[in-house]
């Protein structure tokens, strides 16, 4: 918190929260005026050492890794972002994934609850639209899927990195894996469609498409419908 600072800045670019519009003569936006954000590295890296001393003395304490992990970004860090999250779960399978809380209390949450946080800093990764990250995505799920071979969610972090950068076999490959796991997840069903149709190959598009209709919901099967209706034309 010490490290934080906040200062106005004007931009011609839209910053991220609330921001004044600067006019020219012409009534024409010239620029934004808004809060930019700044962290003192030296003090940035005094509350680091300490939760690293922490970590040390209580590696169970999960509640210092997640904090960690949410300071590193909070400032950008994806190198050690990445980092740290990959060495949470390699631990976490070494002792079970029974981690401890605040006040060493036990955490509540087992296997499940722990993927579903490392989801969501893989949902953050995503968030930030830079394609240099998709490889950090894929660390993180490979290393998932090392200790949890059968995590679809994982499979389906792998596949999207490698289907936004046009590696589109390689993206509908480890759909394959996760269908084979759950026939009937209409996610994957409608994401190996999506990837066949990317990959031009109308015919698996329909395929899967038709899947999705036989098990998604009701707002799955629509989309899938009108999919098939398009790559039919």
């Amino acid at each position: 918190m010490k490290s934080k600072q906040e200062v106005l800045a004007m931009s011609t670019n839209e910053p991220n929260g609330e921001s004044l519009v600067l006019k020219d003569s012409l009534n024409q936006t010239a620029g934004f005026l808004g809060s930019k954000i700044h962290f003192d590295q030296k003090e940035l890296e005094k509350g680091i050492s300490k939760i690293n001393e922490g970590i040390k003395l209580y590696p169970n304490r999960l509640d210092m890794r997640f904090g960690k992990i949410y300071v590193l970004g909070e400032v950008s860090d994806w190198k050690n972002f990445t980092s740290e999250i990959k060495k949470t779960i390699e631990y976490s399978t070494k002792i079970g994934n029974n981690w401890t809380w605040t006040n060493n209390e036990k955490y509540d949450g087992g296997e499940k609850e722990f993927l579903l946080d490392i989801q969501t800093y893989q949902l953050q990764l995503y968030n930030t639209e830079n394609d240099n990250l998709l490889k950090n995505m894929r660390e993180i799920a490979n290393t998932v899927l090392k200790f949890y071979p059968n995590h679809i969610e994982s499979l389906s972090n792998l596949s999207i990195t490698y289907l936004l950068t046009g590696e589109y076999d390689k993206g509908i490959e480890p759909l394959l894996r996760a269908e084979k796991i759950n026939p009937k997840d209409y996610i994957v069903l409608s994401n190996i469609a999506q990837g066949y149709k990317l990959k031009g190959d109308k015919k698996k598009a329909i395929e899967y498409y038709e899947k999705t209709v036989e098990f998604g919901d009701d707002r799955a099967k629509e989309y899938a419908k009108q999919q098939i209706i398009e790559l039919k034309k």
